[in-house]
């Protein structure tokens, strides 16, 4: 672990004795908590199911480092923020990684490197990224130790920046940016992700909504065929194409809709008095509901939609959704139900920001979609041990990025013996305590 060509260097004395340090620790890791991840992996089991779907061509007389192993150092290095592959040239012999992976620090060969790994990422066809997209499916499913009686999926897309000639990439006026616009699926209530697909970068139409739709809702009845599902999505994905489909198949549905003159009028006796009292008051802004029916051109029936009426000192602003559910007042289907679906651009942030999933530079479309999926992985993993924290502790709704601060990124030195492997992490180690009950909580049962 140390390297001799490394010169030392210095920084300030501190009462008057000089201060030097070198890269000559021996084995000691930055990422003494990826243990944990590890464990949480094997209780998802999500690398083998992973690895089950994907082909493996090489020849099995040469293949030293097995597929479920290259899976799981990837996505531990991406939860523990190594988003790019080339950091596995140095990680391959961190001590704690190896162990992570089920190998032994000293003795144990190291782990694969940056070529093996971009290999695997290359691999997967179309069909095989189908098969991909269903295990994380599955694993939602898995999630539920019961089938609930109802889930409210929301979908939405994010601006990923492309800096290349990337497949797929195009120009999108509305983000002045070359990008591609990957589709997210999450159960919000829970902050599991349910779906992640890569797309070109321009807004999908009302048939590309539909069959995503239409495989997703398929894959989840496979485990649920008595949950009531309900889809919520902004006013691009409410198609008609998509909200035909949602209506023959049983789903209800949410959608933002973009207002017109024929949707003002039909609310105007309540917007009006709003207004009004807005004015006769002088106050800074009144709100109030209403609910419509309405029936584009487009549309192939009547619809209800809901509407937020606002009148602020800058005028008069309303939204309005489209759904198919049939009880409830307007006010709790936008303001309740609609409006729960800003939480899942939170879920976005974690992903595409703090586990880097916007990290898709791979020319080959299939290799970026093969990333999002390795990224929603890291996804599970963290959100498995922040879901393993007691509800009293201050990290239970901790962002990822503070729990990697807090539990990862912990330094530990490394000693393997004839009989055993010992971890010392710093003894002031501020979450000492909450890093005992995770690791007992992960710990496999008796057998």
């Amino acid at each position: 672990m140390s390297d001799p060509t490394c010169l030392p260097f210095a920084f300030p004395s501190v009462w008057g004795k000089k201060l030097t340090a070198a890269f000559d620790g021996g084995r000691l890791t930055s990422d003494g908590g990826v243990l944990l991840l590890a464990q949480a992996a094997r209780r998802l089991g999500i690398a083998e199911k992973l690895a089950a779907v994907i082909p493996d061509r090489r020849d099995p007389s040469r293949v030293l480092h097995p597929l479920p192993e290259i899976l799981l150092a990837r996505i531990l290095a991406i939860a523990c923020g190594y988003e790019d592959a080339d950091d596995l040239d140095h990680l391959r012999a961190d001590p704690a990684f190896k162990l992570a992976c089920g190998r032994l620090p000293d003795s144990g060969a190291d782990l694969m490197s940056q070529p093996t790994v971009s290999r695997l990422e290359n691999t997967p066809g179309l069909r095989d990224l189908i098969r991909l997209g269903r295990v994380l499916v599955d694993l939602y499913c898995a999630s539920y130790a019961v089938p609930p009686a109802a889930v409210t999926l929301d979908i939405d897309d994010t601006c990923d920046v492309v800096h290349g000639q990337q497949q797929l990439s195009l120009f999108n006026a509305h983000h002045a940016e070359r990008c591609f616009l990957p589709i997210h699926v999450y159960d919000t209530a829970t902050s599991r992700p349910v779906a992640m697909i890569l797309r070109p970068g321009k807004t999908p139409s009302g048939r590309e909504v539909r069959g995503h739709l239409r495989r997703l809702v398929r894959a989840i009845r496979r485990h649920w065929p008595n949950t009531a599902i309900t889809i919520r999505g902004d006013g691009h994905y409410g198609r008609p194409e998509a909200m035909d489909w949602c209506e023959d198949n049983g789903v209800t549905y949410v959608f933002g809709l973009t207002g017109t003159k024929a949707l003002a009028a039909k609310v105007e006796d309540t917007a009006d008095p709003i207004r009004v009292a807005r004015a006769i008051d002088d106050k800074d802004a009144v709100r109030g509901f209403a609910e419509t029916t309405h029936a584009a051109k487009s549309w192939r029936q009547q619809r209800r939609v809901a509407a937020r009426i606002e009148a602020t000192r800058l005028g008069l602003d309303i939204r309005y959704v489209v759904t198919n559910i049939t009880t409830g007042t307007p006010e709790w289907l936008y303001a309740d139900l609609y409006c729960a679906r800003g939480q899942a651009e939170n879920l976005i942030k974690l992903h595409k920001t703090q586990l880097a999933s916007d990290r898709t530079s791979c020319r080959n479309p299939a290799a970026n979609q093969m990333r999002l999926v390795l990224h929603t992985a890291a996804y599970w993993l963290m959100l498995t041990v922040r879901d393993a924290i007691p509800k009293t502790h201050r990290l239970a709704r901790a962002e990822f990025a503070t729990i990697r601060l807090r539990l990862l990124k912990l330094g530990a030195r490394i000693r393997e013996t004839a009989a055993r492997v010992r971890l010392a992490f710093a003894a002031a180690c501020p979450e000492a305590d909450l890093l005992r009950h995770l690791a007992t909580a992960f710990a496999p049962a008796p057998a």
